[in-house]
């Protein structure tokens, strides 16, 4: 069974398997190694994030402004069995993007066992019940197989072309909430 959390006035989600709590200045080092491991880099690209300094002024200058204005930004991804740090899940506001979009990711030794459909699954309905949202996006790179199936089963479906993160073109995906 899935709760909610209330943590220093932000909600914190917790499923059978993860605690999914918003990114803080403490998770500077998650925020290093998960945007500069090789599928970020590749499927999202270069966010000049070279130290854990870095990380640090990007958590602060990107990611808590947002959390601070609406309540909801980039969430860290955390097995409940141990507290390790496994990834990212997060609801965006993008310029350029219409809506709130989804993104996600978790290292590559915990690919593979639901961990990241477990916490986007988890943020899309928190989007809809929570945070009041008629619509979600997400933008995945063409290649990026993995991220498409993982859109597909939660009920993303295909919107069009987009060229958002890189000079080339990228999959627009979006899920509207059910009547």
């Amino acid at each position: 069974m899935n709760k909610l959390k209330i943590n220093e006035n932000y909600k914190e989600f917790l499923t059978s398997r993860l605690i999914i709590k918003p990114t803080s200045l403490e998770d500077a080092d998650l925020i290093y190694l998960i945007m500069n491991s090789p599928k970020f880099m590749k499927y999202v690209g270069d966010r000049k994030i070279n130290s854990i300094q870095d990380a640090k002024e990007y958590i602060q200058n990107r990611i808590l402004p947002q959390l601070y204005s609406v309540g909801y930004s980039n969430y860290s991804i955390l097995l409940k069995k141990n507290k390790k740090k496994i990834g990212i899940c997060g609801l965006y506001h993008r310029e350029g993007i219409d809506g709130v979009d989804l993104g996600f990711g978790v290292f590559p030794e915990h690919e593979g066992f639901g961990y990241a459909y477990e916490a986007s699954k988890q943020l899309v309905n928190a989007a809809f019940e929570e945070f009041g949202f008629q619509e979600i996006k997400a933008i995945t790179a063409k290649e990026n197989y993995a991220s498409q199936k993982l859109l597909k089963r939660l009920g993303f479906e295909f919107e069009g072309l987009t060229n958002f993160f890189n000079d080339t073109e990228e999959y627009l995906f979006r899920i509207k909430r059910s009547a």
